[in-house]
């Protein structure tokens, strides 16, 4: 049976909504002091717990596991680990700037008497506390023994670049300052750098300008930059002669033998082709010989020439040297120099170290082959590992069938991306270079063996070598670029009627770009610094050709080469005297780093036109 409703007037209406707004209000107020009742009892609780108040105390579980909850050991790990990756990553740097843009420039002499008597001179390189053995000690005066003692058993030493390796047999001397008798800087010490031996430091004695003998009170500075300027275009003039002129006379002689020795093989000592090669190479070798000849004779007199040009030169202790002015690299006076002297003479340096030739076993003059040679290999082994890493990622990830097989190849790529690189470099010796390169010497240049031309390591093989070594990473790179792709867009593409082809050629590859752009960054920067592999593949330590020239085909990309990578390496470990290397190590380093630099920044320039070109906003 339903409730009958009851519609009484209006004022009844009006009565039963006051009642019940008058009930909601009282239900609402008794829910808020119930509220209130239930919290004051919450901080009664709490302050009956604090040991001030007389309670137990706080649970320490309950902080430790509220402090836990919160992230805050994690927050402060990940800031903690953040900062100390960025201070190593500029200390580095740091360490790398200020040493490599200080080397160069000019440091004044000290001339320093000892008590013994002897007397050096030479530039303060760096000084170092040291603890003097008892042996040291008992040979002391009893003052310089005092001394030490005050200091704890400690002294302090400085070690001077002396040069002069020619009369001493060494670069560098440490001198102790318990030593030292007086040190000043005399005005008229030179530093002499010179073609061979190191520096020399000392004074000018006399000069020799072709029989004419000028003392040290007469010779003027400018004359003798004069001279040295015109001895700087002779020896050019004969380097241009040896290297250049005659370099290309022999090179055309030994193509004559070659070819003649190509026709002897394929048609026997006796056949009439031989013997019409041979008629028509003579009248050839004769002018070329005669041309060999007269160059030759223009060097030996230019060399006559230029030793009648010299300087003697005396150390501080009075011991002469007598130079040829054309060996003279560069010389002043380091103690009177101005500013502008001193930054002209930085410059200059700077200068000859980018675009010169090593000298002195790398450790002096420049670098400009292992330039050439660092930036033409990663160009080569980027060109490579491009094509190759792009197109095995576009089948992995676009065209297989996923399944067990392909499973196993993203394994054995992630594999080969931590195979030690010197395994690389004896698999690019093997195949690249013994087996590959001895193919095609047996094919194309039979003439030339047993001399391998293909057939030894190259600045092809190196390159090579090096793209097996980063595919790995682009490979990787590129499948998660693809992968970053929306399904989306293709499916409306093959919607539209466009093939599968179009469509990653139009839809996918552009769109995944930049993140290719990625993979081959990191692939530039692994393969230009890698040392080991091109150790065993191409890599010398001196090659002061470049693997250019003016025969065909120009570009010779089967000869050694000069890396900056182990440039470094060499100059470090493999010199006569690391004290005298450590300036060039760090040089080095810095180009190769600002070299990496500037690729790197290519490519990210690159890399980031194309991400505003395909940039899809998000609503």
């Amino acid at each position: 049976m339903k409730p009958e409703i009851v519609r009484g007037d209006s004022a009844d209406a009006s009565e039963t909504s006051a009642v019940e707004n008058e009930q909601l209000l009282s239900s609402e107020k008794g829910a808020r002091e119930a509220t209130a009742s239930e919290a004051s009892d919450h901080i009664r609780a709490k302050d009956e717990m604090l040991p001030e108040k007389g309670g137990r105390g706080v649970s320490r579980k309950s902080m430790v596991w509220d402090f836990k909850a919160r992230g805050e050991p994690f927050l402060w790990g990940l800031g903690g680990a953040l900062t100390i990756g960025i201070m190593m990553i500029v200390g580095f740097v740091v360490l790398i700037v200020y040493n490599g843009l200080l080397t160069f420039y000019p440091k004044p002499i000290e001339r320093v008497v000892l008590k013994s008597g002897a007397i050096l001179a030479g530039e303060t390189t760096r000084s170092e506390v040291f603890r003097p053995g008892p042996e040291t000690l008992k040979n002391l005066s009893p003052q310089d023994r005092k001394l030490v003692e005050d200091l704890n058993g400690y002294a302090t030493r400085n070690l001077y670049r002396t040069g002069n390796f020619d009369l001493y047999n060494d670069d560098f001397r440490w001198v102790s300052d318990y030593d030292v008798a007086e040190i000043h800087r005399p005005r008229d010490l030179i530093f002499l750098e010179r073609m061979e031996w190191g520096p020399f430091i000392g004074t000018i004695k006399s000069a020799d300008f072709n029989g004419k003998i000028v003392d040290k009170e007469s010779l003027k500075w400018d004359e003798l930059k004069l001279q040295h300027r015109q001895a700087e275009k002779r020896r050019k003039r004969v380097k241009e002669i040896e290297r250049d002129q005659l370099g290309a006379i022999n090179h055309l002689l030994e193509r004559d033998r070659l070819k003649l020795r190509k026709v002897e093989i394929k048609h026997g000592k006796q056949s009439a082709e031989y013997l019409r090669t041979l008629e028509d190479l003579k009248g050839k070798e004769d002018e070329l010989q005669s041309r060999h000849e007269e160059l030759s004779r223009e060097a030996a007199i230019l060399k006559e020439l230029d030793a009648k040009y010299t300087v003697t030169m005396a150390d501080v202790g009075g011991r002469e040297v007598n130079l040829r002015i054309s060996d003279m690299v560069r010389f002043y006076p380091a103690n009177d120099l101005s500013f502008v002297e001193k930054l002209g003479i930085y410059l200059s340096r700077w200068w000859e170290f980018l675009t010169d030739e090593p000298r002195e076993a790398n450790t002096e003059g420049g670098v400009m082959p292992a330039i050439f040679g660092t930036f033409c290999m990663t160009v080569l082994m980027s060109l490579a590992v491009a094509p190759f890493g792009v197109m095995a990622a576009l089948y992995l990830r676009e065209y297989a069938r996923q399944g067990r097989l392909v499973s196993l190849v993203r394994i054995c790529v992630n594999n080969l991306a931590g195979v030690p690189s010197i395994v690389y470099g004896v698999f690019g010796l093997g195949f690249f270079a013994y087996v590959l390169g001895g193919s095609i010497d047996q094919l194309f240049f039979p003439e030339r063996l047993p001399n391998p031309t293909f057939g030894t390591g190259g600045l092809l093989w190196a390159s090579l070598t090096l793209a097996l070594l980063t595919v790995p990473v682009v490979i990787v790179a590129t499948e998660e670029a693809l992968a970053a792709v929306p399904q989306s867009m293709r499916e409306a593409s093959l919607a539209c009627g466009a093939s599968k082809w179009q469509t990653i050629k139009n839809i996918v590859l552009p769109r995944a770009m930049p993140g290719i752009m990625t993979g081959l960054i990191l692939a530039m920067a692994r393969g230009a610094g890698e040392v080991a592999p091109l150790m065993l593949i191409g890599v010398v330590k001196m090659a002061p050709e470049l693997p250019i020239d003016q025969f065909f085909p120009y570009i010779h990309l089967e000869r050694s080469f000069m890396h900056l990578g182990f440039h470094i390496y060499d100059v470090g470990f493999q010199s006569r005297n690391s004290e005298a290397a450590k300036p060039m190590v760090f040089v080095t380093t810095l180009l190769l780093i600002f070299l990496v630099f500037l690729m790197n920044a290519a490519s990210i320039t690159l890399r980031n036109r194309l991400k505003r070109k395909f940039f899809t906003g998000h609503f």
